[in-house]
């Protein structure tokens, strides 16, 4: 298989690449090589927010038998690459995101769920959930139905992370002590391994494959005490997670998803729509997850690696929760110790 990623160089593109590569593909990659590509791609250099950006692109020869685009800003870039790749490449796969449907699902949501209104294919940057709904329809305008692939991922977790979730839950930990665990213990996540979303793109273009999918775990794959455990376990911290109620963390303020990553509280509609979707149709296509040990383990060895700080994507919100605020709740309500391996 010949395979163009554009990106290729950071987190879920770098995954892809790497898939790639270990199935024996000849992987392309365009970016504005800011970061060093894979040993043994193809690499060419453009910036898709600058005139002529894709002009090396233009310029190279042959075709592809898939682009992977991980765009996820204005939709307008993807539109200009998707119209010039038309006729090169027999499928387009857009990675796209759950955020697409209109606020907010309901839990079991499938992909037949109502999506946001005014995006379009051509726009300038708007806000994340209508441009990359414009990413969809800027792949669909120019490869149709047939020949695109949308896929619609939720959480992601995995080596490369440069989004700043599993990276501070384990750098936390790893400082140890007493350590607020937002609960119930047993509250259900969904997210996706990038290993595994790489995977299930590759064989997404395989098997031809055609049209907008749920990409991520089965519900209830993991529970937060599950991932937090591991994070202990891996880190080898003295770390003593002190699990604490939704209601007291919601109390003292604390915003759910990004000052605790991962995390939403249950019976909410930001909970039914992050870590309750429908993914039968993924599943039924091959996508299978990895156990939440590994994919935390193999964090924690990335990150000790590159030195213990993770990189960190300009254009998303700084995650974690200030060490003082942390105190304050826990030296009020001292939570329940929680140390279970």
């Amino acid at each position: 298989m010949r395979l163009l990623v554009l990106g290729g160089t950071e987190f879920v593109g770098r995954a892809v690449v790497e898939a790639a590569l270990g199935r024996g593909w000849d992987v392309t990659v365009l970016n504005r090589g800011r970061h060093a590509p894979a040993p043994g791609v193809t690499a060419l250099t453009g910036d898709r927010t600058a005139p002529g950006g894709l002009d090396a692109l233009d310029a190279h020869a042959g075709d592809w038998d898939a682009v992977v685009d991980t765009w996820s800003a204005a939709p307008r870039p993807v539109h200009e690459a998707a119209r010039l790749l038309r006729g090169r490449a027999r499928r387009y796969v857009y990675v796209s995101s759950c955020s697409v449907y209109a606020w907010a699902p309901p839990a079991g949501y499938g992909e037949d769920a109502p999506v946001v209104e005014g995006a379009a294919p051509d726009a300038d940057r708007t806000d994340y959930a209508r441009d990359k709904r414009g990413g969809e329809l800027a792949a669909v305008d120019a490869f149709g139905t047939e020949d695109s692939v949308l896929v619609r991922a939720g959480l992601i977790l995995g080596p490369y992370e440069n989004v700043g979730r599993l990276p501070w839950w384990l750098g936390r930990i790893a400082r140890g002590g007493p350590v607020l665990a937002p609960g119930p213990r047993d509250l259900p996540l969904q997210y996706v391994d990038a290993r595994d979303l790489a995977a299930w793109i590759l064989g997404a273009a395989e098997q031809e494959l055609s049209g907008p999918f749920n990409l991520m775990s089965p519900q209830g794959h993991a529970t937060m005490g599950e991932l937090l455990d591991a994070c202990v376990r891996v880190t080898g911290s003295d770390a003593e997670l002190r699990w604490t109620g939704p209601e007291v963390v919601l109390g003292a303020g604390i915003e759910p998803w990004t000052q605790l990553p991962v995390w939403v509280p249950p019976g909410t509609d930001m909970h039914d729509a992050l870590h309750a979707a429908d993914v039968s149709r993924a599943v039924a296509t091959g996508l299978s997850c990895r156990p939440a040990g590994e994919t935390v383990a193999d964090t924690w060895n990335w990150l000790r690696s590159i030195g213990g700080t993770a990189p960190h994507r300009p254009d998303r919100t700084v995650k974690g929760l200030d060490p003082r605020v942390e105190a304050e709740v826990l030296a009020g309500t001292g939570g329940v110790s929680d140390t279970t391996p």
